[in-house]
Formats: C-alpha cells, sequence, structure tokens
C-alpha cells in the first residue's frame, strides 16, 4: 500500500479498493502507538485514637503518548510535500503531568462508620499533531514512527490544557441490624478547565481558530444512598440510588465529546449560547447476590436518567471530518445484568455473564438546521445484548482457559440508519508453572517461578468490527469511521519471578 500510495493516483491498488469512495485512506500506513508513564505516591495511615483514623495519599503522575501513520493527504496545494513526496507522517504527541492528593478522616461510634475527606488534583496537558516528511521513494529510508523522530516539517495543530479540580464528601454507613446496613452521604465537585490554541495551519484543520476558553463544572451537593440485607445464609438483596455529574472531558481537536474538541466558532455558538453544559445523571439500581463454594450467581437491574447528554457529532469528507460536540439532551436507560459462575469440583470453573440494556434518545436533535429524528434510537456505539462466558481448569501447575464473547448490534449512526453486525469473538490460552528451579539445579535457586504461556487470540478467525465512532459518529449515512479488529493471533511469553 505504500507503494500505491506513493504512485496515487495510479498507483495499483489491491482487489475490491476500487470500489470504495476513498480507496487510499482504505488501508493505514506505519500506524502504531507508544505511551510511557511514570507514577509515584505516598500512602499515611495514622491511628489517632482507637476509634479515629487519618489517612492520606500523595501522588504525582508523568505521561508521555505518541500515536501515528503515514497519511497520503498533504495540505499543499499540490498534493505533495515540500520534499516531493505525496507521503507524510502525521503523529499526535500528548505530554501531561498531574498531580494531587486525598485526605480522608475515619470515625467509629456505637453502629456507625462516619467519613469525610477531599481530593484535589492539578493536571496539565500538551496535545497536538506533527507532519514528517518521508522520503521520495527510492531516496532514503522510511521514518522510525516508533522511534526517535527528526525535527517535524510542520506543527499541523496543538492545543493546552490546564485543570484544577476538588472534590468533598461526607458519608455514614449504619449497621442498623448485624445483617443489614444502610449508607448515606454527598460530595461536592468543582472543576475549572483552560484551554488555548498554541498552534494551528488552516489548511490542514480546516478552521481559522482552535477552541480556546475556560469551562467550570460545579455541583454543590450530589447524594447517595445505598443498603445491604444479608437475609439467609448465602444470600444478599441490595439497593443503590445516586446522583452524579460528568465534568467536561479534556479533548483536543476533534479528540472526543468536549468542549474545546471543535473549532473556536463552534465553541462561542455553544459555550457563548449556554447550550452546553455539564453533563448529570440520576442512577437506580436494585440487586440479588448468591455466593458459596458451588455457586456465585447475581442479578443487577438498573434505570438511569441521563441531562445534558455529550456527544461527538462527524460531517463531511472521511480524509478530513467536521467535528462538532452537541448537547443532544436526555437518555433513558434501563438494563439487566446477571451472571453465573459454576465451580463443581476443584481447579474446574465455568462462567456465564449477560447483559441486556434499553439505553435511548429521549427526543429529536436539530443539527445544520436540519432536525434527526433520534427519538427512541438506541445510542450509538453501545449494544442492547452482549454475553460473555469462559471455561478454565486449573491442575497443579498447569492451566487452561477458553473465552467467548457475543457482542450484539451497535447503532453506527444516531438515527439508526446504519448499524454494526453482531459478532461471537473465541480466545483461548494455556500456562505452566514451573516452581523452585533450584530442585531441579541448584545454579538456578535465584527463580523462584518459571512461566510458559501461549495464547490464541480470535481462535476461529473472525471478521468483525472493533472500534466505531473511531472520529465521532455521523447523524445519518456512513463516513467510515471504524477499525476493524484483529484477526487470529498467536502469544507466546515467558516469565520469571526471583
Amino acid at each position: 500500500m505504500a507503494l500505491a500510495a506513493n504512485n496515487k493516483p495510479g498507483g495499483a491498488l489491491p482487489a475490491g479498493y476500487s470500489k470504495l469512495s476513498d480507496p487510499y485512506d482504505a488501508s493505514y500506513y506505519d500506524g502504531g502507538t507508544v505511551e510511557r508513564d511514570y507514577l509515584g505516591g505516598l500512602n499515611m495511615d495514622f491511628a489517632l485514637t482507637s476509634r479515629l483514623r487519618w489517612k492520606s495519599t500523595v501522588y504525582a503522575q508523568g505521561q508521555y503518548g505518541r500515536g501515528t501513520w503515514a497519511s497520503p493527504y498533504p495540505w499543499y496545494s499540490d498534493g505533495l510535500m515540500p520534499n516531493g513526496s505525496p507521503l507524510f507522517d502525521q503523529i499526535t504527541l500528548e505530554h501531561a503531568q498531574r498531580g494531587g492528593f486525598t485526605s480522608a478522616l475515619h470515625y467509629q461510634i456505637a453502629n456507625n462508620d462516619l467519613s469525610a475527606g477531599i481530593w484535589y488534583e492539578h493536571y496539565h496537558v500538551n496535545v497536538g499533531r506533527n507532519a514528517y516528511e518521508e522520503p521520495v521513494l527510492g531516496e532514503g529510508n522510511p521514518i522510525n514512527s516508533m522511534g526517535s523522530l527528526p525535527d517535524p516539517t510542520a506543527h499541523l495543530w496543538g492545543d493546552s490544557f490546564s485543570s484544577n479540580s476538588f472534590t468533598a464528601f461526607v458519608q455514614d454507613t449504619y449497621r442498623v441490624l448485624p445483617n443489614v446496613s444502610l449508607h448515606f452521604g454527598f460530595k461536592s465537585l468543582w472543576q475549572s478547565v483552560t484551554g488555548d490554541q498554541t498552534t494551528n495551519i488552516p489548511a490542514y484543520t480546516g478552521t481559522d481558530a482552535l477552541a480556546s476558553g475556560t469551562v467550570t463544572t460545579a455541583r454543590a451537593f450530589l447524594p447517595h444512598i445505598s443498603g445491604d440485607w444479608h437475609f439467609l445464609k448465602n444470600h444478599e438483596l441490595f439497593f443503590d440510588v445516586a446522583e452524579n455529574v460528568k465534568s467536561y472531558p479534556i479533548a483536543g481537536y476533534k479528540g472526543g465529546a468536549s468542549p474545546f474538541a471543535m473549532t473556536q466558532s463552534a465553541y462561542d455558538q455553544t459555550m457563548g449560547a449556554g447550550k452546553m453544559k455539564p453533563e448529570t445523571n440520576w442512577n437506580f439500581a436494585v440487586g440479588y447476590r448468591y455466593v458459596d463454594h458451588l455457586l456465585n450467581a447475581s442479578l443487577y437491574a438498573y434505570h438511569t436518567n441521563f441531562h445534558n447528554r455529550l456527544q461527538q457529532i462527524t460531517s463531511g469528507p472521511i480524509t478530513n471530518p467536521y467535528s462538532a460536540v452537541m448537547n443532544v439532551g436526555g437518555v433513558t436507560m434501563n438494563g439487566v445484568d446477571a451472571a453465573l459462575v459454576i465451580t463443581p469440583v476443584t481447579g474446574l470453573s465455568l462462567s456465564n455473564s449477560i447483559s441486556w440494556n434499553h439505553a435511548t434518545y429521549d427526543q429529536n436533535v436539530t443539527s445544520g438546521g436540519t432536525t434527526y429524528a433520534i427519538a427512541g434510537q438506541q445510542i450509538v456505539n453501545y449494544p442492547r445484548f452482549m454475553y460473555k462466558a469462559s471455561l478454565s481448569y486449573s491442575w497443579r501447575d498447569l492451566s487452561a482457559h477458553i473465552d467467548t464473547i457475543y457482542m450484539g448490534k451497535r447503532n453506527y449512526t444516531y438515527t439508526g440508519d446504519l448499524s454494526i453486525p453482531s459478532y461471537w469473538l473465541t480466545s483461548a490460552g494455556a500456562q505452566y508453572h514451573l516452581r523452585n528451579l533450584g530442585q531441579y539445579n541448584r545454579h538456578l535457586g535465584f527463580l523462584q517461578d518459571l512461566t510458559f504461556s501461549f495464547n490464541v487470540y480470535n481462535l476461529t478467525n473472525t471478521t468483525y468490527i472493533a472500534t466505531a465512532g473511531e472520529n465521532g459518529n455521523s447523524m445519518s449515512g456512513d463516513n467510515q469511521s471504524f477499525l476493524i479488529g484483529a484477526p487470529r493471533q498467536y502469544f507466546g511469553s515467558i516469565a520469571a519471578a526471583f
């Protein structure tokens, strides 16, 4: 495909590609990701009295991320990079730092477990996309996008975000009886995020300015109540009621359902007119659980009302789509989850879980002067039915498993005129432990454990769509915003413990 791209538009394409609306964008060139995380922290636990404990954590994290693919669409008017190449690596880079602390007091008195605490975090991230020239065919080695990078040819776009968030909570767990507990509490949340454009090439992004501004999420009282009743041996009933708020997501240009993921004009039209608000929901749940040495079973039913649901809407050409973030109003969700784990003999386990979820939009929406009939449609990218099963067996140092999952049909567009078909996916694997290797050879006494693993992913080599809405979802029609799942793959590993 790289050769075909270098020769575009006259390059030879694989069979069937010519039938696509965008054949040169059907396959990714040199796509990959790199991520490095550095995390450190300190936990503190002080017993101030026999009834009062003070627990705190301080932490810091540094993160580096890179995602790349070589694009056949240079933004220059002649369709070529300055060196004459029709290909360039577009690499999205992210540098993030976060730090914060949690601190809480826990006090026991009579039949009450009282707690109160706070959580503060500061987060800063720079995210952007650079362009790197690929050499003209035959005139040099391609860029190693997973290794050291040369100086970029251009900084295509860039965003910088800084946020401060603060959460406080108060709660009490009251033991009414030895087998009955009630939980009461509430939390308060405040978060402020400032985003700024750091660079922008309008010929590439298609806009004169990326979104910049400050957004704030604030809720003083978010209540939570739950209860638990062990009414017979091994039997348990429970319920849970809570109000939640979702702070505005932080994402760069076209990076998700964030106020900062769109153009400055779209940001001004939505945020300035008050059309976008933090997403909130009320969740009601009730469940039953049974646990013993042969059988674990659970049944969980829930009802959730979402308000101010934020969604990423995509339109325009698939090579450079236009993305907007819209408040699509309310979503009503009803669902049931059931799980069953059977362990008939030592080492053998059979688990099954079923999930049914009916989540639909409450009203139609208007975008670009057109009203779209999405009321009653299942929310995009979310299946109504899922099933998982796993059979595993362990005997001494040998274990094996086989797992399968059924993913139901998913709506691909908001109006539901296109959907992603259901699929079955099966994987299997085995593992063997060699313990205390010193018993075989005294020179190997430093090895406590040697583990050999072999796994097969997608055992039946099923063709399926894994990621849906990669660049957002359109109201209707096909914008090819998805990724095909991985084919059958084999993995082997050896791990040592000292």
